[in-house]
Parts: structure tokens; sequence; C-alpha cells
């Protein structure tokens, strides 16, 4: 639970939200949350509540970020404010619609269906974030309030146990992050980035934070030396304009160093300027083109990275003139250009778009939330796969291109043509056999490009197929060519079910569920449409089921399950194996449990670990920062179970995998050899060594002691001449 202590009481933050409503210019505002107060304190003093303080002051401050930080309203301050009462049983839905009116009862009521997301030992938590987008289609303040929650929940999570920090980090990176970055909500979306990198990535977040904080007296005077000389052209064209420097994201530096390849030194735009104009509305775009035209008078632009977010917005309302430039001494800066509006649309996204809506007629975000709808009103099979579509289209890049008639049409990177023809019809979709493209025919695997002008050719003999899901992109075209496919087969299974009635009736054979069973078990399907739709098509022959039938003992082979539930789980954690060299612990109490080390990322001794139940093979060790910990983590949260090393096996070796690279000389290998299997007598399983243009680059299997013993070998490698890195490889 929260730490009272280190929270702001209760009627300093009531006082900050009460001042909020004074200076509303609606007296209702401030009327409202006084009532809510009030109650509050006459539940609190009568002892009539069963709701914590600690849920009180949480909700407090989620409130100040709905008003500070989104800018939302009183309505939604108060559906904050009253939503922990109504979880507790402190107030029924029918009393807050009696005492604050039906509007706020329904967003109370929404944000109760949707409060059991992170909920640890939930094994649908795909169902419930697709519940969650359910209401973002129908009332986006109750998104925003839970992202709120969320962010609030992440920054005291330095009160949490480690397994629910990593189980909470997991789920703000996999879920809440992208949803705020799709919802334009840039400055929240970064903070969760950061924050669950803080427990997911200790060591890399703490690296790099250590050395923004080392760099950042030299970071300020580059910053304003290279401000200067903007500000005076700026201040001399008659701008009224604000001008600052900010640092890159922790977790944004940290993705440039792996993308790169490179260390945090060699990352080269780890801030960015900012220039924010106070322009009418008839000149933001004239105003904006025209500082540009003092940035790149100032310093050279490179002009493969100029992004021009004014003329064309993102989906999501973002609008911004971002150049980079490079200054005397080779250092690359990203200089961003945007008007006071487009600022707050960039860091309140979603309620800042409402806000100025009209003024420039944007639909881009309006637009999208409509195709949230009608992603949602298809039926999804299988809600993971749904989750993870979704979750591609929330944080992929955008394309433009035009239809025939001029109209510009926005998707993700990678669409194809099928993908614009389902976007137009779903009949047209479905007819699709090929697209003009700039006058040329393609292919319906056509990948657009930026600017493409895509004019789609259709047959009535054409109708969907199952490989048109592997390259189709957007969720709109996956789900309906998965509608038009489940209703083909449904026809089909219809078919074969007769034909097997029919079968059946002559066999003397009765139609049953018990029979049908005995079939799906035999051909190893999952359900009796892919049973029928296989007699239907002739894949299964009828003559075949008749011998089987005729066997008194029928052979069965259950495929084996993708799932497991919480009573498999528990049985799988109750049996013990006996074991000779029970070298971990698990969750403290479990002894003798069936354990291996997870082959995707090999943890050594000494590394932060957890267990992950499997199906087959007992208790998976996974490192905390896997490359699959995060989805785990995640998706399965009741499948986590603690681990830790004892002090008393040191002497086991665990394999890992090194990545060495550095200048190619005569020798080299002798040398690096040399320190692993003499000097340290550390165990080689295999080498591998390739040379280019002077240049080496090599991987080494070895077996360590533990991660002192790793960092030793890394230690001594480095030190031979001619090695410039030597890294601990995440997966072998």
């Amino acid at each position: 639970m929260i730490d009272t202590k280190r929270t702001s009481n209760i009627p300093g933050l009531y006082k900050k939200l009460l001042d909020f409503g004074k200076s509303s210019a609606h007296p209702s505002d401030a009327e409202l949350i006084h009532k809510i107060h009030t109650l509050s304190n006459h539940l609190a003093e009568n002892k009539l509540t069963n709701t914590p303080e600690s849920r009180i002051i949480h909700s407090l401050h989620v409130a100040n970020i709905v008003i500070d930080e989104i800018g939302l309203g009183t309505r939604s301050v108060a559906c904050t404010l009253l939503y922990p009462f109504v979880d507790e049983g402190d107030l029924s839905i029918e009393e807050v619609k009696k005492e604050f009116g039906e509007h706020i009862a329904l967003m109370i009521d929404s944000l109760a269906r949707i409060s059991g997301i992170e909920t640890k030992g939930s094994a649908s938590q795909a169902e419930k974030f697709r519940k969650l987008l359910l209401t973002l289609a129908s009332d986006v303040r109750v998104i925003l309030i839970k992202l709120s929650d969320r962010l609030h929940l992440m920054r005291v999570l330095d009160e949490y146990e480690q397994q629910d920090q990593l189980r909470i980090s997991s789920e703000s990176f996999y879920l809440y992050a992208p949803l705020a970055h799709r919802l334009g909500l840039y400055n929240m979306k970064s903070e969760m980035e950061d924050l669950a990198m803080k427990y997911l990535e200790s060591e890399q977040y703490e690296a790099i934070v250590r050395k923004l904080k080392e760099s950042a007296t030299e970071r300020d005077k580059f910053i304003q030396d290279f401000i200067r000389p903007l500000r005076t052209k700026l201040t001399k064209e008659g701008f009224d304009f604000e001008i600052k420097g900010r640092p890159k994201s922790v977790f944004s530096i940290w993705t440039k160093m792996k993308k790169q390849h490179v260390d945090f030194e060699e990352v080269y735009d780890k801030f960015a300027i900012r220039i924010i104009l106070n322009s009418k509305p008839e000149r933001e775009k004239s105003d904006c083109w025209r500082v540009y035209s003092i940035v790149t008078d100032a310093y050279q632009p490179n002009p493969k990275r100029l992004r021009d977010w004014i003329s064309v917005p993102k989906s999501n309302g973002y609008e911004s003139l971002h150049t980079t430039v490079i200054v005397p001494g080779g250092n690359w800066v990203e200089v961003q250009i945007r008007t006071q509006r487009m600022n707050e649309i960039a860091e309140k996204g979603l309620a800042a778009h409402w806000k100025y809506k009209g003024i420039k007629g944007d639909s881009g975000l309006d637009d999208w939330l409509n195709k949230v709808r009608e992603v949602l009103d298809t039926p999804e099979a299988d809600a993971m796969e749904f989750i993870n579509n979704f979750k591609l289209s929330l944080y992929s890049k955008e394309i433009f291109v035009f239809t025939p008639n001029g109209d510009l049409k926005q998707f993700p990177s990678g669409a194809t043509v099928l993908d614009f023809a389902f976007d137009i019809h779903t009949d047209v979709g479905s007819s699709c056999v090929g697209a003009r493209v700039n006058g040329r025919n393609v292919p319906i695997r056509h990948v657009m490009k930026n600017g493409d002008k895509v004019e789609i050719i259709t047959s009535k003999n054409q109708k969907p197929k199952r490989d048109w899901l592997e390259f189709v992109v957007t969720s709109k075209a996956k789900n309906k060519i998965k509608l038009s496919l489940k209703e083909e087969l449904m026809r089909e299974a219809e078919n074969g079910r007769e034909m097997l009635k029919r079968r059946f009736r002559n066999w003397k054979v009765t139609f049953n569920d018990k029979n049908v069973n005995k079939l799906l078990k035999h051909y190893k399907q999952k359900t009796a449409l892919d049973l029928y739709y296989l007699i239907a098509t002739e894949k299964i022959d009828l003559a075949e089921i008749k011998e089987f039938l005729k066997q008194e003992e029928v052979q069965t082979t259950p495929k084996p399950q993708d799932t497991i539930e919480k009573s498999g789980v528990e049985k799988i954690l109750s049996d013990t194996v006996e074991k000779t060299d029970d070298y971990l612990v698990i969750d403290d109490k479990i002894a003798n449990v069936d354990y291996k080390l997870s082959k995707c990322c090999n943890p050594i001794f000494g590394d932060k670990i957890f267990g992950f139940v499997t199906v087959t093979e007992g208790i998976k060790i996974h490192r905390v920062n896997c490359p699959n910990a995060a989805q785990l983590l995640s998706r399965y949260g009741y499948r986590v179970v603690k681990a830790k090393w004892t002090d008393t096996e040191k002497t086991s070796q665990y394999q890992t995998t090194l990545k060495i690279t550095g200048v190619d000389d005569i020798g080299i290998v002798n040398r690096i050899t040399d320190v692993i299997s003499k000097d340290l007598k550390v165990n080689m399983r295999s080498i591998a060594i390739e040379s280019n243009d002077g240049m080496f680059e090599g991987t080494l299997k070895l077996f360590v002691k533990d991660t002192g013993h790793l960092k030793n070998l890394i230690d001594r490698i480095l030190s031979v001449k001619g090695v410039l890195n030597a890294v601990r490889l995440d997966a072998n």
C-alpha cells in the first residue's frame, strides 16, 4: 500500500482543487468540489466509510493530475474523487446520481467496469483492455482519468514490493504508455516509459540518469549558447515567443543507444530546443515557417530530418515543425517550432484537442476514434491477438496517401493496397485483385509509400483468402478478412454437419455430443465447426470415420493446451521433484520445485530473476531484464512467482554470451582467448569472429560462476589492446 506519510495531507490537496473550482467561470464548479469535500468529511467523522485514507489521498493526487496535466473539468474531478467511495461500498451509483447528477454517475459506472484491468491474478487482461477501449469509444474522459490514475501509481511505485513493481511497470509499458502516446499525451507517455524502465532495466536507467546529471552543466551552457543568436533574431523580427531546451527522456536515449549500437556519449541528440510562438490562428502556419527560415539561416539543417506536422498533422492532433541542425563542432540539435495552441495539444493531448476544436477544422483524432469504434464493433475471437494488433496501431508511424479524387488518407507505415481497399469499404476490400499506384498496376501485397495515389481494382470472382492476413497491417482489414473467412467456414461447416448426420443415421450411430467429441479428440480439432468444415471440404474421409467408430477403444491424443489456469499453476507449485543441485528458492516458501534456467536470457548467479510457471516444463527462471519479461509479466501475472539465489551454491557454472568488437589485428583472437582460458580459467563453449574493413565483431559462448565473475571477465577483455567493446547479450 501507499505510505501516506510520504504524501500531501488531505486538506492541502482538497484546497488545491477548491482553488481550481473558484477560478472557474462557473460558480457551480467550486460548489461541486466543496460538496464532495463535505461528504468525505461527514463519512470520516461519523466513521461511516470503508474507504482507507490512502485511497482518498491517491484519488486527490489523481484529481490534481486530471486538472493540471491533462486539463479536464470538474465533472472528471468529481468522478475521480467519488469513485473510491463507490468502489468501497460507501456510496451507491443511485446515491451518486441523486446527489451529483446522472452524468457523473455514468462516468463512475464506466470507471468501475475497467477498474480491474491491472488486478494481479487476472488471466484475461486482454479482454479487460478491450473493455477499456470500449470505454474509450464511449467516453474518452474515463480513459484519461484511468491514465492519470496509472501515472500516479507509477510515481509512488517505490513503496511497493519488487514483484508488484515489475508487474505494474510491465503493464504500464505494454498497455498504458502506448495508449497515452496515441491520445497525444507525450509527457505522460515519456514519464511512464522512464518510470517503467527504472524498475525493468534499473542498471541502465541509473547509469543514464547519472550521466545526464554529470553532463547537466555542460549541456545547459551549450543550450544557452545555441539559443542566444536565435533569441536576438526572433526579437528583432517582432515575434512573441518562448524558447527553451529540454532533455530527451531516459527511455528515449536508451532506445537510441540500442538502435544505433552506441554508448551514451555517442548519442548526438540528447536534448531538443523548443520555440513556442504566441500567434493568431490565421498566422500560425506562416509564422512557424518564418521561424524555420531564421533557424536554418543561423545553423545548417539536415534536409532528411525535416518533419512537417503543421501542413499535415498527426492523426492524434499533434502539430509541430521539426528540423535537425548542426552547430560548429559537429553536434546535431533538434529544433521544434510550434504555437501555444499546438504546444497545449502536444502536452495535454485529447483534452486540448477538444478545447481548440473548430479553429482549424482538424478532424484527425475524431477520425481515429471512429476507427476505434469500428474495430471494437467487430467480434474478435483471440483477445490477445486483438490487443497486440491494437498496440501496433498505437505506436506505428504514419504514411499519407491519396484517393483518385485527391482525398488524403492516413495509414500505419507498412500498410498495403489491400488495407486501403478495406478502409474504403468491406465489399471493395473483399473483391480487391490489385491497384493502380501512381498509374502503375501493382498486386494486393504492394506496400504503399508517402504521397502515393491509389486506385483499387476489383473483380466479382474475388473473395478473401486466409493468406491475406499475412500482409495486411490495419486492425480493420484483419477483422473484416477474419469475419469473411468465418462466415465461409460457417457455411461449409453446416454442409459438413448435415453430411455427417446423414452418415451417422445410415451407420446406426447416435448423433450426439459424446460421439462428436470422440472425433474431435481423434482428429485433434478444437471445435465441432472445424471438424465439420474438414468433412465438407473432403479433408477428412467419411469412410475413415466409419472405421474409427467401429473400434471399441478410441485413441485420444488431446492437443496440448496453450493456456494454463490458476489451478494448474497451483498443481505445478505443489508437485515436488527431487533435485540434488537445488540452489534456487521460489517464493521463499517452496522448495524442491522443478525449474529450469530460461534459454531466452540465460540467467546467471547474481542476476535479478523471477520464476514463470509453464504448462509442461515446470518453472522457467528469467532475468528481470529478459527480452520477454515485459510480455510475460503483463499478460500472465498470475503465473509469476518470486525467485532468488541462495548463498550456498556458488560452484555451479552458467552459460552466457558476450559480444566483442574491436580493431582487427594479428593475434587479437589469441590474446582474448588467453585472458579467458589461462588468466581467468573460464571454459569456452564456442567462439565466432568476423572481420570487415579493419574491424572485427565476434560472439563468445562461455561459462561463468556469477555476475561478479562475469564483470571481472568483461573488464579483463576490455583491457586487451584492440578490444573496443565487450557486452553481455540478452539472449543466446
